[in-house]
């Protein structure tokens, strides 16, 4: 862990401070086996609706099958972003690849909305626009069943790991807060595919009943208004991790708890944080010391601070330590948030 420790921006490493450099954390092992079993689950869905579509002509049930294939890819490359973010940092990326995660969740968001939404949109539109009785509809009924059997337990699977981490926060604060997409974008995804069976077997028996075919063609367009919806709630969230968000307040309260506890430390002006991957966080303080302290002893604080900080937070990989005065440090702090701009939250210095 690289640390800036005084004026002549001398650089001093702990003896931790090569291996948490080039060791990148692992995602949460609940959010892998979640993906995983979204993937087998959506695997065996998407075979099972293209092959009713063909043979009963259902367009909602064809959207239906598009937007299971594309959960299919979206586990994938969920899986190939967990791992990529895995990689060590090197000179090129020197914090690491933990953002590699928040880009391919961005990605998936794209795709459940271009490929997912615009495909049940285009076939919403043909089947109303030239209506087709639908055939089979026996085998619809079957599917559906199937479908929501595996998608059920998938969705049971991502719910119960949800849980275990939003703790007492609703599920939306959780969402909101979530530092790990993978976490509650399978749920989404899992919600709006439980939703979309219901749409196909109402508009099925409508459809059927009624002899009214258009009912599938309108089927197929709320099934594409409802991944829209789901597709842009994931990439809000995603492209607020992607630009980059300070990581819980809670963290950062405890390192200026840590920090406000060393007798040397005679003022802790500011603590900013960084969320570089679910557990991947950058940490810069501004600090002001005691006077009497030579740079040697600064050198010894640092480390020994940086020790505390690490072991009460493992997921911190780099922290940087500012020397400065509360006068410097307020001066800086106006000149970086101009009159109009965002106000600070309480972590950021």
């Amino acid at each position: 862990m690289t640390t800036p420790v005084g004026r002549a921006s001398r650089v001093t490493n702990g003896p931790n401070t090569h291996r948490r450099l080039t060791t990148h954390p692992k995602p949460h092992a609940s959010s892998k086996f979640v993906v995983y079993a979204a993937l087998a689950g959506n695997l065996l869905v998407s075979a099972t609706k293209f092959i009713a579509a063909s043979v009963s002509g259902s367009a909602s049930m064809m959207s239906e099958g598009v937007h299971s294939l594309v959960d299919t890819l979206n586990e994938v490359l969920l899986l190939y972003g967990m791992h990529r973010s895995k990689q060590t940092a090197d000179r090129i990326h020197p914090l690491g690849y933990g953002r590699e995660l928040y880009f391919w969740s961005f990605v998936v968001a794209v795709l459940l909305f271009a490929l997912g939404a615009g495909v049940s949109f285009y076939q919403g539109i043909v089947r109303i626009a030239a209506p087709q009785t639908l055939e089979n509809t026996q085998i619809i009924y079957i599917v559906l069943g199937l479908s929501a059997v595996f998608e059920g337990y998938s969705w049971w699977v991502s719910m119960q790991a949800f849980r275990e981490v939003k703790g007492r926060l609703s599920y939306w604060q959780a969402v909101r807060r979530s530092k790990d997409p993978p976490a509650f974008m399978v749920l989404f995804e899992d919600s709006a595919a439980l939703v979309g069976i219901a749409i196909v077997a109402i508009a099925t028996f409508a459809a059927d009943r009624f002899s009214l075919p258009e009912l599938d063609g309108v089927a197929s367009l709320l099934i594409g208004l409802m991944l829209g919806a789901t597709a842009s709630v994931i990439a809000r969230e995603c492209k607020g991790l992607l630009i980059g968000e300070q990581a819980n307040p809670s963290v950062a309260a405890s390192i200026r708890e840590i920090t406000d506890g060393e007798a040397d430390v005679a003022n802790v002006n500011g603590v900013v944080t960084f969320q570089l991957g679910p557990e991947h966080i950058v940490v810069a303080l501004s600090l002001e010391f005691a006077d009497r302290l030579r740079t040697p002893d600064i050198e010894r604080l640092v480390a020994d601070i940086e020790s505390k900080v690490c072991a009460r937070h493992p997921e911190v990989v780099t922290l940087f330590v500012k020397p400065q005065t509360p006068a410097a440090f307020v001066d800086g702090r106006r000149r970086r948030y101009k009159a109009g701009a965002r106000k600070p939250s309480v972590s950021e210095p």
